[in-house]
């Protein structure tokens, strides 16, 4: 018996949005819901796994930016925050939509010699299995996609990473070398294969960091083949399709609804910091809809909208001076651990800008958000920038004289800045009358330099963290590494809670795997540190909860 079954795949590219629709002849001994190999076209799978690899990559780089106050973090214990039925999701679409995809389409691109293809697949490849260490620790990879095999072993991380390295090898010289054919959409580089080179070194550089190999981390920077400039950036360009299916950013689908701003509240430390430090990059990340916080000073207290508004501060927020609740000129967030309720506040709160999500660009309108208004979720999911790399140079120098890393930090900064600040054509509405001048830009960064120069050692690397977090907003999984590597920055408030547990260094296993897979055992904690987090245990370290 049999039916005839739909295959749609919807493609993103950038400034449009193309269908590649094809309808098969299934039988139903099969599984109905997925291509078998020979049925299965490589582009495809190819266009199926570009868009799954950024889906990982995005909602994977929320949560690590929510540990480390880039985004808020809801929830107070550190043990429970995060339930391994939340990853669920994520585990699929690495081993399934990605990985799995990624063998099937191999099969049929060696066959004929499509070296483009599989190139492609080796760079997300090891993007997403070191993801998976980074995160988890120790995972099936060798066989993990043997169907024979319904128990998989996992790999250390460090031959997973060493795999991974090889990968990218690997793909270096399938860029460079003839191919039979291109693919049909490169949602990343638009063929073009010497940005894919740039993109695979740079992705080597971010393993050797992680392991100290600072060596081969320098090898790199010397052959000057990484991304150094913001026009090679690895990101993925989202679209404004609103249904069937939803393109736009993850985060402007779930936060511009009808009823205002859903989904996540903003953080308090990183708008604080940026607000007080008069860093220009504030109006594009943070979409202000009124003027005014309940509890700021000279604004009244309203229990309905904002209910820490008419408490104190815990004792540890007013030992340390950390801004508690409410924020001056409106911006309207949470502090690190709330576990508040949701109030009736969705045409209140700060939501996302026009960066990276591609919201309203904040002019001071003081308008609530509406479906498609600002970018229409026309942003991106960034995956290395050359803004970071220029803060991984900085670290690695101050690893051996905090002063060497102050031209590196300045030039992420500058070109964070810069790339930043071309979202603002995103939103037809703005006033671009309120926008940073150069004069702004320049006394900004100045300004840093300033106070680098002027710090000790200490404050001179919190100061690089700090620039480095907010130039990753967007993608906070570089955030999280860095601060089990370092400990910095010692600046970030702490948790509401005075006592909430030692800080993650690694997730629960999804409990989809570790619940039916005989050779995995879940465990009892978030403080099993990946193989390269060789730093003392928590919660000893990092220093601030």
């Amino acid at each position: 018996m049999k039916k005839i079954f739909a295959y749609l795949l919807c493609s993103l590219v950038a400034g449009g949005l193309f269908y590649s629709c094809e309808t098969t002849e299934l039988d139903l001994t099969e599984n109905p819901n997925r291509l078998t190999p020979s049925q299965a076209d490589p582009n495809f799978l190819l266009n199926e796994i570009q868009e799954n690899f950024a889906r990982l990559v995005e909602s994977l780089g929320e949560t690590g930016s929510e540990v480390v106050r880039i985004e808020n973090m809801f929830g107070r214990n550190y043990q429970n925050n995060y339930s391994p039925a939340g990853f669920d999701g994520n585990w699929e679409s690495a081993y399934v939509g990605i990985l799995k995809n990624i063998q099937q389409m191999n099969v049929l691109a060696e066959e004929i010699g499509l070296t483009r293809h599989i190139g492609m697949g080796q760079v997300m490849e090891a993007y997403t299995i070191t993801l998976l260490v980074d995160y988890f620790g120790d995972v099936p990879y060798s066989e993990a996609l043997d169907e024979t095999n319904l128990n998989p072993a996992a790999d250390g991380g460090a031959a997973i990473y060493a795999a991974a390295d090889a990968l990218l090898d690997s793909a270096i010289t399938n860029f460079t070398n003839a191919s039979a054919g291109n693919p049909q959409y490169d949602f990343f580089y638009g063929f073009d294969w010497s940005k894919w080179v740039l993109a695979a070194n740079t992705l080597k550089m971010r393993l050797a960091i992680n392991t100290g190999d600072f060596a081969g981390f320098n090898a790199i920077v010397n052959s000057g083949n990484y991304i150094q400039d913001s026009a090679d950036d690895f990101q993925f360009q989202w679209a404004t399709n609103d249904v069937q299916p939803d393109t736009r950013h993850p985060n402007y689908a779930a936060s511009y609804t009808s009823s205002g701003a859903g989904g996540d509240y903003m953080s308090i430390w990183l708008m604080n910091l940026m607000q007080e430090s008069a860093d220009p990059r504030i109006r594009f990340y943070f979409y202000r809809q009124t003027a005014e916080t309940p509890g700021a000073p000279g604004v009244d207290p309203n229990e309905e909208t904002l209910g820490c508004s008419l408490t104190f501060p815990p004792n540890h927020y007013l030992a340390g001076g950390y801004a508690y609740c409410s924020l001056e000129n409106g911006y309207w967030g949470r502090n690190h651990g709330s576990d508040e309720g949701i109030p009736p506040d969705g045409f209140l709160r700060t939501a996302h800008g026009v960066y990276p999500v591609g919201g309203n660009y904040d002019d001071s309108r003081f308008e609530g958000i509406a479906v498609g208004s600002g970018g229409a979720g026309a942003g991106i999911t960034p995956m290395l920038l050359a803004s970071w790399v220029d803060f991984w140079k900085a670290e690695v120098a101050m690893a051996t004289s905090p002063a060497a890393g102050k031209q590196n930090i300045l030039d992420g900064m500058a070109k964070s800045i810069a790339k930043v600040r071309t979202f603002l054509n995103l939103d037809p509405d703005a006033d671009t009358s309120v926008t940073p001048l150069d004069a702004d830009v320049n006394a900004f960064i100045a300004s840093i330099d300033a106070a680098f120069d002027a710090a000790d050692d200490t404050g001179k690397m919190n100061i690089m963290a700090e620039q480095f977090f907010v130039a990753l907003r967007g993608n906070g999984h570089d955030g999280f590494n860095f601060y089990r590597r370092t400990g910095f920055p010692r600046t970030v408030e702490p948790n509401l809670e005075p006592d909430p547990g030692a800080f993650i260094r690694s997730f629960f296993y999804p409990a989809n795997y570790a619940n039916t897979n005989s050779n995995a055992t879940q465990k009892t904690g978030v403080t099993d540190q990946v193989f390269w987090d060789t730093n003392p245990s928590s919660p000893s370290f990092p220093p601030a909860n």
